[in-house]
């Protein structure tokens, strides 16, 4: 086989590789699939999409506070996380007298069992309540180096207890019957 026949087969044999995903060199990797050792909270479907969506208000929340601080609007911060994140939220409880009351939160209905918790998760949600009344405290500085750690504590709680928990079968999608939400 001549040198130019040679080179062209390489070329031609490498471009098809190329296009086929499969270039010489690169090893076909396999997704990792990890075991959920996550512990459940044993709540009811509807308990379980409840707290779904309390959870995603907590969310929504701190990406609205971060919104607040990259415009340097400290009291609008300081609100936020005052009404959604700390114990603030808690120490005025809404009677069936006052319907309106979570007019302006993303899921009104949505509401927390406490009742139905382990306790090793009431210590994860007051680390978090904890942590979300000292970055209240702090955002008066106006002090972006002294409110990011504090903001940093408030995430690191929010995923301290994502990691040590679940919520079992409350997703609303039908064909999911294998314990898992159809959202992350």
């Amino acid at each position: 086989m001549s040198r130019s026949l040679l080179r062209r087969a390489l070329i031609v044999t490498g471009l098809c590789g190329a296009l086929a995903g499969c270039a010489p060199g690169e090893p076909e990797r396999l997704p990792v699939v990890l075991p959920d050792t996550r512990a459940p909270l044993g709540l009811t479907a509807q308990e379980g999409r409840e707290h779904r969506a309390v959870m995603l208000q907590h969310l929504e929340t701190v990406q609205a506070i971060v919104a607040a601080l990259a415009e340097e609007d400290f009291v609008r911060a300081e609100g936020l996380t005052q009404a959604h994140l700390g114990f603030f939220m808690h120490r005025q409880m809404i009677t069936p007298a006052q319907p309106l009351a979570r007019q302006d939160a993303l899921f009104p209905e949505a509401r927390q069992h406490p009742e139905s918790f382990p306790p090793a998760y009431h210590d994860l949600a007051m680390a978090h309540h904890e942590a979300a009344e000292a970055l209240a405290r702090i955002m008066p500085s106006r002090d972006l180096k002294q409110i990011l750690p504090k903001l940093d504590a408030v995430l690191k709680a929010c995923v301290a207890c994502h990691l040590a928990y679940r919520v079992e079968g409350s997703s609303d999608k039908p064909g999911r019957t294998d314990g898992h939400s159809a959202h992350p």
